[in-house]
């Protein structure tokens, strides 16, 4: 079972739908379906939603596997959280900034990579070690 890894999946899940949302609001706000029109804030909004998927799909696998070969259930939460913190961080100053230079951008994206590459080290060690047997 994925207990851990299911919790921040569903909890990355509901981040990425309330994006989602968000670009739905201001599509309907501005009346346009297809694109971002011309308007900035939806194509904010748009990226702000795709740069939180484009990172999830890495950090959550990893995050799986990480569980599966046995990380520590600390190593696993301490991931998850920082994960969703990072993202919330980068979400918040993207919007702020409208796309520009935002200390929540910054630090959102250099916790994320912080995350990935915990979890990359992590999954290789454990990987690597199931496969010399020891």
């Amino acid at each position: 079972m994925l207990l851990i890894s299911g919790f921040y999946i569903a909890l990355t899940a509901l981040l990425l739908l309330a994006l989602a949302y968000m670009v739905v609001r201001l599509r309907l706000k501005h009346k346009i379906g297809l694109l971002d029109g011309g308007e900035k804030t939806i194509a904010v909004a748009m990226r702000a939603q795709a740069n939180a998927l484009e990172t999830a799909l890495p950090v959550l696998l990893l995050l799986m596997v990480a569980e599966l070969n046995g990380a520590y259930a600390a190593f696993l939460h301490v991931c998850g959280i920082g994960f969703l913190l990072s993202r919330v961080l980068h979400a918040w100053g993207f919007n702020q900034a409208s796309g520009g230079m935002h200390f929540g951008r910054y630090y959102g994206t250099l916790l994320t990579w912080i995350v990935l590459l915990a979890l990359i080290v992590r999954v290789l060690w454990l990987s690597v070690g199931g496969m010399l047997g020891g």
